[in-house]
C-alpha cells in the first residue's frame, strides 16, 4: 500500500489531554480541528528500553506542532516516528498503539515506507546538502522518481527557492555547491529541498540549534510562511523559539506526554505543575 495524498479525515471530537494533574484538576487539553497526525497510545522502545509511554496526541493539519521537554524525553524519538526513521536503527520498535497519518496506519507492513518519507519531509539539527551543485539538490528527489523534464525542474527550483526564502540569495549561482552556503543558507536549502517533492508534512528536529541569531530568524520567518502550506512538526530546546513559533506545544518528561495545549495556554497558564516548572526555566 502506498502512501498517497490520503483521504482527509473528518474533524476529530475528542480532545487530546495528559493524565497528569496540578491542584487536583486535569490538564488543559488542545483543541482540535481537522486531525491530520493520530499518535494513538503508542509505546516505542530501543531494544528493550522503553523509551515513549502510551503517547496519544491529535496533530493539526496546516499547524505548527512543537515538542519540548529535556534532554532524553523522547520529543526526537517521537518525531522519528513518524516517518519512520527510527526504522534504520536495529532492534527499534514500536510495540504498542498506532500511528495514522489521514487514516492510515503508517506501521502497516503494506505502507511504501519510502513513498511515507516523501509525503513526511525531514529537516535534521545539522544541514545536510548534497555534495552537488544548488540545483541538483532541488531536484534529486525529484529525479530519484524518474522526473527529468528541464522545464518541470526549473520551474521546482525556482518555486522551492522561493519557498524556502533562499532564491534571490542564489538565483546566480544555481550551479556552484551547496556546501558553498553560509549555515543558515544551507539549511533553509535543505528546507527547499523537502518542499521540493510536495509533502504533506515537515519535521524539523531542532532545526536551528547551530544556527546564529540571524539565520535562526530567518528559518523561523519561514516556518511561518510554510504552514501555510504544510504540517510542521519541530522540536526544540529553546522555549522562546516555541513560543514564537507554534500554534501548539506539546511537553514530554521521561518517555511521557506530560501536557499538549495552545503554545499561549502552555506559555501562560499551564495546567501541570510540571510544566509550567519547565517552560519556567525551574528545570530541565
Amino acid at each position: 500500500m502506498v502512501i498517497e495524498p490520503i483521504m482527509e479525515t473528518s474533524p476529530s471530537s475528542t480532545p487530546t489531554q495528559a493524565d497528569d494533574k496540578k491542584n487536583g484538576g486535569e490538564t488543559t487539553p488542545a483543541p482540535v480541528g481537522r486531525t491530520l497526525i493520530d499518535i494513538d497510545h503508542v509505546d516505542f522502545f530501543y531494544g528493550e528500553n522503553q523509551a515513549l509511554f502510551d503517547i496519544d496526541l491529535k496533530l493539526e493539519e496546516k499547524k505548527v506542532t512543537a515538542f519540548i521537554g529535556p534532554s532524553g524525553c523522547g520529543k526526537s524519538t517521537l518525531l522519528r516516528c513518524l516517518n519512520r526513521m527510527n526504522d534504520l536503527i536495529d532492534g527499534t520498535k514500536v510495540k504498542n498503539g498506532q500511528i495514522k497519518i489521514r487514516g492510515i496506519d503508517i506501521y502497516s507492513p503494506e505502507v511504501d515506507v519510502i513513498e511515507l518519507r516523501k509525503r513526511v519531509g525531514m529537516v535534521f539539527q545539522k544541514s545536510n546538502p548534497f555534495p552537488k551543485s544548488i540545483y541538483e539538490n532541488i531536484t534529486y528527489g525529484l529525479r530519484l522518481q524518474g522526473q527529468n523534464d528541464k522545464s518541470y525542474l526549473d520551474e521546482v527550483v525556482e518555486k522551492s527557492l522561493r519557498g524556502a526564502a533562499l532564491w534571490d540569495e542564489v538565483k546566480d549561482r544555481l550551479h556552484t555547491s551547496g556546501l558553498g552556503l553560509s549555515g543558515g543558507q544551507q539549511q533553509r536549502l535543505c528546507i527547499a529541498r523537502a518542499i521540493a517533492v510536495e509533502p504533506d508534512i515537515i519535521l524539523m528536529d531542532e532545526p536551528c540549534s547551530a544556527l546564529d541569531p540571524i539565520s535562526t530568524s530567518k528559518v523561523e520567518e519561514l516556518i511561518h510562511e510554510l504552514k501555510n502550506q504544510f504540517t510542521i512538526v519541530i522540536v526544540t530546546h529553546n522555549m522562546q523559539q516555541a513560543a514564537r513559533c507554534s500554534d501548539k506545544t506539546a511537553f514530554f518528561y521521561l518517555g511521557k506526554l506530560i501536557e499538549f495545549a495552545d503554545t499561549q495556554t502552555i506559555f501562560m497558564n499551564p495546567a501541570n505543575a510540571q510544566t509550567e516548572a519547565y517552560v519556567s526555566g525551574r528545570f530541565g
